[in-house]
């Protein structure tokens, strides 16, 4: 996965944040338009399908369920949501409630730079990109860093 964001790499689309789950990944990305969004999807999609299959050892195979689900997100409040569902949503499906301090380290969380405490980041460069706009960049600070110990809320 890590491969496969490192070399999706365009101006108008960014990798911000991702985890890889049992059955589907999150990502949280910034796209400058809509086409922009499907063609920088369509191209991560296409590399990880080529490394699976790759590791796999498989020609045919489908991968894919369905395609990705879109939610624009417009506050401050939504944006810090999305980072704790997105670096943090492994605690969801091991059912881990303790709140306990854990990252995971089948995303980003390990190289993200909104926790709370002050963490050594790994030695190789980070695989997603910064962001630009304010919303992604500073903006979901407004509402606090993020404790390492969070994790999504239930929906209701």
């Amino acid at each position: 996965m890590e491969a496969a964001v490192r070399s999706t790499r365009r101006d108008d689309f960014r990798i911000l944040e991702f985890s890889v789950q049992e059955d589907h990944i999150h990502t949280l990305v910034e796209a400058g338009a809509k086409s922009s969004l499907e063609c920088g999807m369509k191209s991560l999609v296409a590399r990880i399908t080529k490394r699976v299959k790759k590791v796999l050892g498989v020609v045919r195979a489908k991968l894919w369920g369905d395609r990705y689900h879109r939610r624009d997100l417009t506050s401050p409040r939504q944006v810090r949501n999305a980072l704790v569902y997105v670096l943090s949503n492994f605690k969801k499906h091991l059912r881990i409630e303790d709140g306990t301090p854990r990252i995971d380290l089948r995303s980003s969380a390990q190289w993200f730079r909104g926790w709370i405490q002050t963490r050594k980041l790994p030695e190789e460069p980070s695989p997603v990109e910064p962001p630009r706009t304010w919303l992604a960049r500073v903006g979901w600070r407004k509402h606090g860093l993020i404790h390492p110990g969070e994790a999504p809320r239930a929906p209701r």
